[in-house]
């Protein structure tokens, strides 16, 4: 029995530079927080051994007790490092490769589980070598010189400062690592600082202008991407729907208040949306040219006013991004679904036929570049662009691909009365389960962007290992 999860980043900086911190493994401590500390035996060459202890207590008491020393595999300086983790009855993998790219040098971590041990110790450690991988990237970056604070800038040519409203989140982190790691200036605005998090961060109360506003004045060219706005995932009381209107709404007021008072433009803005504005669609194909419903409470009642905050901002390029469900380990959304469905809960939900838009995190976050203007082949137009792949799925047609892809046998419905009834304790709206929309991008298809993972059979496979 085995897994591999792998995460590749795209790091605006050389191999060489990469290695010096990366080949060290005594100091993987300082760019992964779940290693505590690392003792080679050997300067590091193949076949050295060594000993790494796990952050956390009972973690780092089983593998003490229960591990043997790993050993390096393969050690190709600037190229390769490998090592392997003998554990009872099964093998930890770890590899890390480096690749030329233009401009920088792509970097793959790969963490692989054998063995009849192999799903115990993907929960004590497997998946906590996994988890966090961007952030900890971000970590490897800087150590290797990546600066990341704003700094001036006045050529075309140059990284772009980007201010990220809502960066604490899922998404906003994935995208704040992302940027950082190719080389651009991120700033986060957040209402409370997470010390954890490696990235400039600037306090905010995420409804009215202040000195925050400072950081849109950064000389050179500057991007805002708004994501600010309170998780939907909460039951659908009036007092939580007027919230998540608000958290929205009054942000992004904020925001284009700001940027009203500012000598110039901002360059590029993307405005996060969402592809349940239109509400449950039913056989609707829905596009950016879709009229929308009216009078519906939620989402409708929150993703309209929430656009319309938008018109008028003070940007040269303005893109409002209506995003479908993103396909991510660390998302809440797929976090619950495969948990669901390794517990044996992984039925059609209801009646199985309401539509499931998606998108895989790697397509989201290339079809972020293109909206900033960083990948010259493709050319998006300003308004409304939908962020979904062109196949949509049938709830039954979802379940049944993550029972396969962890290998989860047929499991019989969740009915509607008894979804509502497990929302309560959930403390989540059961019709984010019992509803959904077909939805796909008109303009895509006309901008040179292609999907990196169409299916969701391909985004499984390399989502989920």
């Amino acid at each position: 029995m085995a897994g591999t999860t792998s995460y590749t980043q795209f790091m605006a900086l050389p191999a060489e530079r990469l290695w010096r911190v990366l080949g060290d493994l005594t100091r993987w401590p300082e760019w992964n927080p779940v290693v505590a500390s690392v003792d080679l035996h050997a300067p590091p060459a193949v076949g050295v051994t060594g000993d790494y202890v796990p952050a956390g207590r009972v973690s780092a008491i089983v593998h003490e007790r229960l591990a043997k020393p790993f050993v390096i595999t393969s050690y190709e300086p600037a190229r390769e490092l490998v090592i392997e983790q003998p554990e009872p009855a099964g093998t930890l993998r770890i590899s890390w490769t480096l690749a030329a790219r233009d401009g920088g040098t792509e970097v793959t971590q790969a963490v692989t589980l054998e063995g009849a041990s192999a799903p115990m110790f993907r929960r004590i450690i497997g998946d906590r070598l996994v988890r966090g991988t961007a952030l900890g990237f971000v970590r490897l970056a800087r150590l290797a010189g990546i600066e990341l604070r704003p700094v001036a800038q006045t050529a075309a040519g140059d990284p772009l400062n980007v201010v990220i409203a809502g960066g604490t989140g899922a998404l906003g982190r994935r995208i704040a690592a992302d940027l950082t790691c190719r080389g651009h200036r991120v700033t986060i605005l957040t209402r409370r600082a997470h010390p954890e998090l490696p990235f400039f961060q600037v306090c905010w109360d995420g409804r009215s202008v202040g000195d925050w506003a400072e950081v849109l004045r950064g000389p050179g060219r500057t991007a805002v991407i708004n994501l600010a706005g309170k998780l939907v995932d909460c039951p659908p009381t009036v007092r939580n729907i007027d919230e998540l209107r608000s958290s929205r709404v009054d942000s992004t007021s904020a925001l284009v208040a700001a940027a009203a008072r500012l000598e110039r433009p901002i360059d590029y803005w993307i405005q996060a949306s969402t592809t349940a504005i239109w509400s449950d669609m039913g056989e609707v194909r829905c596009t950016e040219s879709t009229p929308l419903p009216v009078g519906l409470p939620q989402m409708t009642g929150v993703a309209q006013p929430w656009e319309a905050a938008f018109e008028g901002a003070n940007a040269a390029h303005r893109t409002i991004l209506r995003t479908s469900i993103v396909l991510d380990p660390e998302s809440p959304a797929l976090r619950r679904l495969a948990g669901l469905t390794r517990a044996g809960l992984g039925g059609r939900v209801g009646p199985g036929d309401q539509w499931f838009s998606w998108i895989h995190v790697t397509d989201w976050l290339a079809l972020v570049r293109a909206a900033l203007g960083l990948d010259p082949g493709i050319r998006l137009p300003d308004g409304v662009l939908v962020a979904a792949t062109d196949f949509p799925v049938r709830n039954r047609e979802l379940m049944a691909a993550l029972r396969r892809h962890l290998h989860r046998p047929p499991a019989p419905p969740t009915p509607a009365p008894l979804l509502r009834v497990g929302a309560i304790f959930l403390r989540t709206d059961p019709m984010l389960g019992l509803t959904g929309r077909h939805a796909t991008s008109e303009v895509l298809p006309h901008t040179g962007f292609r999907f990196r993972y169409p299916t969701l059979d391909e985004a499984f496979t390399d989502l989920l290992g």
